[in-house]
């Protein structure tokens, strides 16, 4: 039965998934991840990679890396981080059955986009999987990059470790992309593969009707982040978004004042 409400406008209009860690923790709680391994916040970050003979665990992860970097941007320290970050992402799977990735990817429409923070592959493997059963699927944006995606400046994001042919009959590989930056220096726009990335983000904003944000925090030391969303949110200001929803664990206050 209508209230009387026009929604084709809403319904016409893109659907913009924003996932921060909370969505893929909240997946492997659902369905545990194939090896049994766990998804680390950044408060557990450092133990769970076993980390601590680097960075001290009782500090948030991306603030501890800051720090050591600010000290010395030259640390050696620092590529052993980056490795060890990409083993143990590289390293997960999802499990065979449907997972929350798998139903996200499949419920939304190429209008669509899910812009992920995460740097599993879990959201890249539900789409590349979802692809058996139907071609209509959401775009995605990597905004941190991601540990299954490498990059070409012909072809942008493609599978890491494959290339593809140039019009010039040349085998072009997809380069791996940096996954950490600096808490303090974060500049998006420095790396043309996540510049795109966020591009393609701030553009579904500025039409989406209907935005949700699943498990990310909004952190205060990503201030990066911080004013880019800020900055795509305002160019939707008149357009006017309908409908918001926040799909997060934290207390209420906290989540609505973030």
């Amino acid at each position: 039965m209508s209230d009387g409400t026009d929604n084709s406008d809403m319904v016409q209009s893109p659907h913009v998934v924003i996932l921060g860690a909370g969505a893929s923790i909240a997946s492997c709680k659902r369905n545990q991840e194939a090896n049994g391994r766990k998804l680390p916040s950044m408060d557990n970050f450092v133990s769970l990679l076993g980390l601590e003979e680097i960075l001290d665990p009782e500090i948030n992860f991306e603030i501890s890396y800051s720090q050591m970097y600010d000290n010395n941007p030259n640390d050696e320290r620092l590529g052993a981080i980056q490795e060890r970050v990409r083993d143990y992402f590289s390293s997960l799977i999802l499990p065979d059955e449907p997972t929350i990735y798998d139903y996200l990817v499949l419920s939304l429409r190429p209008k669509d986009l899910i812009a992920t923070f995460n740097w599993d592959p879990f959201l890249y493997q539900a789409f590349s999987r979802s692809k058996r059963f139907s071609l209509q699927l959401p775009h995605l944006s990597f905004l941190h990059g991601c540990v299954s995606l490498g990059f070409s400046a012909e072809r942008g994001l493609g599978p890491l470790g494959y290339s593809y042919i140039d019009d010039a009959g040349e085998e072009i590989p997809f380069h791996e992309i940096p996954l950490l930056y600096p808490v303090a220096n974060k500049d998006y726009s420095k790396n043309i593969a996540i510049a795109q990335e966020w591009e393609r983000l701030k553009s579904w904003l500025s039409d989406a009707k209907v935005v949700t944000v699943f498990g990310y925090s909004a952190p205060e030391s990503d201030e990066a982040a911080m004013r880019l969303l800020i900055g795509a949110w305002g160019d939707n200001k008149t357009k006017n978004i309908e409908q918001i929803e926040l799909i997060n664990t934290d207390d209420e206050k906290v989540v609505l004042e973030k």
